[in-house]
């Protein structure tokens, strides 16, 4: 009988033993999986803010050549002249430097370099020959053309952008992506970006640059290397296998691929390393699996085992929740660096926002300040013939003119530059008349095709904000509403005001379609657009704006067209 019961135990020990290692293992797997579903997530949500990023920073620049194309200097240049040719440098050079462009050319009908930002460098493209290029000859083909390569003077990677002139030359701009990387590198994993044919173009390692994601045709690896200039597509340096990255010779890492828009086929691709809390939280729940089936088992020792086996218990407890609590300390710690790089991020987005939209308007702008260039040429030609006949009273009249085109010039050129400028956290009393018709300026040639109609603003209402900031979000409320507005007959948008004693509303409404139901719902969403062409960031970034500065932005129900309020805290 002694023998019997003491195999009848040693049976439910071992039976004990087993189903705590199968439930420590079952539970370790479901917390495993669930842990890399939350951290696959938040790795798709930073690889869409940098690809918003770098979109928005090539978007900054696409349209730069596209407005020099109509220049007048340009034009001159192109026809012929080393005078017009060496005042065209110093223009590309001043413009280079404003808009940190790596270098601004033009290149003649003959394919040859005929003026360039880089003029009085060793290095000056002017006079070299561009004509082998594939983004000169789809310029000259087509009107426009882009290419990443190397340089063949600086020997350094860059996006090239070129458009085509009326005259026959092709305008040419360099973006080079240093400080895009640089910025990934301090945000932390690996990002890189692939073309079609998955090499690496861009990428915060420097040392993957032309190195191939995964095994492509010889004829295609030719064509690259004679499209991009690269010597070598280099072998390699990780394995891409669905959602993880393994690195040669390292452990593995999550990663997620975000496509770019645009023709081009680039991809922007996120790795990082699984957070070391999950590890620790898949051995702690496997643990507590553990312990549960082995408290069941150790329950049938009796009374004599429990006390010892209690106080076992206790002292391995205390030392989980001690070591917890130093996993939780260091987990609070990374999670507030990591806010602070989203805040970083933020507000590196919004200023894309704002550059981005100043690169839509830029057209626009050209158009508003050539009727002064114009004008001020045609005093300036009258005042010449009235001085020959001694006419001063005259001469005075178009200088006047003169004077008061030039302060309009000046008015829309320092309206831009304010509202391109980064803005600051300086929150005061603004006047709202100002911010009205500081947006309605930069918006000028876009709202010439709508009725805008705007009430009279007192001159003593003013609000709580931030002058940069609430222009940046009206000027994207108006955006929307005139993309809404073209194929509505009789467009018409309206700012209406409700003034009470300690808040404004502001609503701009628009004669439009309206917002589609299923959209509404979504609409401060990030990345939700009811817009083929767009980021679905706009309304995100204004909301953002209005929540620092102390009010709120939100869509109201309308029977036509689509009304979004603005709340403003009042200056009494």
């Amino acid at each position: 009988m002694r023998n019997a019961g003491r195999t009848w135990w040693i049976g439910w020990i071992l039976g004990g033993l087993l189903l705590s290692v199968a439930a420590a293992a079952l539970v370790g797997q479901l917390v495993e999986r669930r842990a890399q579903a939350e951290s696959l997530a938040k790795i798709e949500s930073d690889a869409r803010l940098r690809q918003v990023l770098l979109t928005s920073e090539i978007a900054r620049f696409r349209l730069l050549p596209l407005a020099l194309a109509d220049d007048r200097d340009v034009a001159a240049a192109v026809r012929g002249g080393d005078v017009a040719r060496r005042a065209l440098d110093r223009k590309l050079t001043a413009l280079a430097r404003s808009t940190s462009a790596s270098v601004i050319y033009v290149v003649g009908r003959d394919g040859l370099a005929i003026a360039a930002s880089n003029w009085a460098e060793p290095q000056s493209f002017v006079g070299k020959s561009y004509a082998f290029r594939r983004y000169y000859r789809d310029a000259v083909r087509t009107g426009a053309g882009t290419q990443f390569a190397l340089g063949t003077v600086s020997h350094r990677p860059g996006l090239y952008l070129s458009r085509r002139t009326p005259e026959g030359g092709v305008v040419v701009v360099k973006l080079e992506f240093d400080r895009i990387e640089s910025e990934w590198r301090a945000a932390g994993g690996l990002t890189f970006v692939t073309d079609a044919a998955g090499v690496v173009l861009i990428s915060s390692d420097t040392r993957w640059r032309f190195a191939t994601t995964r095994r492509i045709d010889p004829s295609v690896a030719a064509a690259v290397r004679a499209d991009s200039g690269a010597a070598v597509l280099r072998s390699p340096p990780f394995a891409i296998l669905g959602d993880a990255l393994r690195l040669n010779g390292q452990r593995s890492t999550l990663q997620h691929a975000v496509t770019a828009p645009g023709d081009e086929g680039w991809q922007v691709h996120l790795a990082m390393p699984l957070p070391p809390t999950i590890g620790s939280a898949v051995r702690t729940s496997a643990l507590a699996a553990a312990a549960v089936m082995l408290a069941m088992v150790g329950a049938l020792w009796g009374l004599s085992e429990r006390s010892r086996r209690r106080a076992l218990r206790t002292v391995e407890l205390e030392a989980a929740v001690a070591d917890r609590t130093r996993e939780l300390r260091d987990e609070i710690e990374e999670r507030i660096a990591a806010e602070a790089r989203a805040a970083e991020l933020r507000e590196g987005l919004r200023q894309a926002n704002r550059l981005a939209a100043l690169g839509q308007i830029t057209a626009s702008v050209a158009h508003e300040t050539a009727r002064p260039v114009a004008a001020i040429r045609n005093y300036v030609a009258a005042a010449r013939q009235l001085l020959t006949r001694g006419d001063t009273a005259a001469v005075d009249d178009n200088l006047g003119a003169i004077a008061r085109l030039t302060d309009r010039i000046g008015l829309v050129t320092a309206e831009l530059r304010g509202f391109a400028r980064k803005g600051s956290g300086t929150i005061g009393p603004i006047r709202l008349a100002d911010v009205i018709d500081g947006a309605r300026l930069i918006l000028k040639e876009r709202l010439s095709d709508v009725s805008f109609v705007v009430p009279p603003i007192p001159d003593d209402l003013i609000v709580v904000a931030g002058r940069v900031r609430l222009e940046q979000v009206l000027v994207n409320l108006l955006q929307n509403a005139i993309e809404a507005l073209g194929t509505t007959p009789d467009p018409r948008i309206a700012i209406e005001l409700g003034i009470e004693p300690q808040t404004i509303s502001l609503i701009v409404a628009d004669n439009g379609p309206g917002i589609d139901p299923t959209v509404a719902e979504r609409m401060f969403t990030p990345f939700v657009t009811s817009r083929a062409t767009g980021l679905g960031l706009g309304l995100v970034i204004a909301q953002d704006i209005m929540t620092d500065l102390g009010g709120t932005l939100r869509l109201l129900p309308a029977e036509q067209g689509a009304r979004f309020e603005v709340t403003l805290r009042r200056v009494p």
